[in-house]
């Protein structure tokens, strides 16, 4: 049985997660983290803790579903004492990112901006329309609910790296988000990448590629959150028999 820590246990997804894991085979919750208390009830046999040794030492493996600060603070402490962890939080910085990297030395982490099966087959036909259609104008848009903090979504920047990459282009230098006033002609080569807040919107993300007289969008729609959190717990099973290293959701699916 694989005991399964979650991070994050007061989020959206963290409390998903919670009850996905009563009915997945083979894995059980073991301790959630909280920075004060949890407004819901849980098992009394899961260990509710604040203090992170103790969280890490009751796990197997770890999801984080948190904050980027949060998230920093479990990658400092897995440092010190390495545990698999599937990360989910988006919005990271690049100190957070080579924190992640250095955990993933000795460690591994599954790292993935979303955790659906749809999203990972997304960005390899995105990677292979922005190879085919090399004329083609590349523009996303992204749509989540009112609350969601960080903007664009960390699937949407993954999208333009997929989109960059399939036209072999460096995404921090033709990534463009939102546009405003006079700033001339779009050119050639930039990737547009637009966020959209509103309502209780799950997540949507359309990936178009854009030419004179033709056009062809490619659509994902997360209809429930359970999709991310059944990802990362299908995430967590992989990742509990790999060596260390840093892996995607992709690696996870075999794509």
């Amino acid at each position: 049985m694989i005991k399964v820590g979650v991070f994050g246990a007061s989020g959206r997804v963290g409390k998903l997660l919670i009850e996905d894991l009563k009915s997945t085979e083979g894995m059980s919750l073991s301790t959630v983290f909280v920075r004060n208390s949890l407004d819901f009830a849980i098992d009394p046999s899961v260990l509710v803790t604040s203090d992170m040794h103790s969280f890490i030492n009751a796990a197997d493996i770890i999801i984080d579903f948190s904050l980027p600060e949060a998230c920093e603070m479990l990658l400092e402490e897995a440092i010190k004492n390495p545990k698999p962890l599937v990360i989910g939080t988006t919005g990271l910085n690049n100190h957070q990112l080579n924190l992640l990297k250095q955990a993933s030395e000795l460690m591994p982490v599954l790292y993935a901006t979303n955790m659906s099966l749809g999203v990972a087959l997304l960005n390899k036909l995105v990677y292979q329309a922005s190879a085919a259609l090399k004329d083609f104008d590349i523009e996303i848009v992204e749509m989540h609910h009112r609350h969601k903090k960080d903007a664009p979504s960390g699937t949407a920047l993954t999208l333009s790296e997929s989109a960059a990459a399939g036209r072999n282009l460096n995404i921090n230098k033709v990534r463009v988000s939102g546009r405003d006033g006079n700033i001339g002609e779009r050119t050639k080569d930039e990737i547009a990448v637009m966020a959209l807040r509103g309502g209780d919107i799950v997540g949507r993300h359309t990936v178009g590629f854009y030419n004179d007289g033709e056009f062809i969008e490619l659509n994902h729609t997360a209809t429930s959150r359970n999709t991310f959190s059944k990802g990362a717990i299908r995430a967590a099973k992989w990742l509990s028999t790999q060596e260390n290293g840093l892996y995607s959701i992709a690696d996870c699916l075999e794509f």
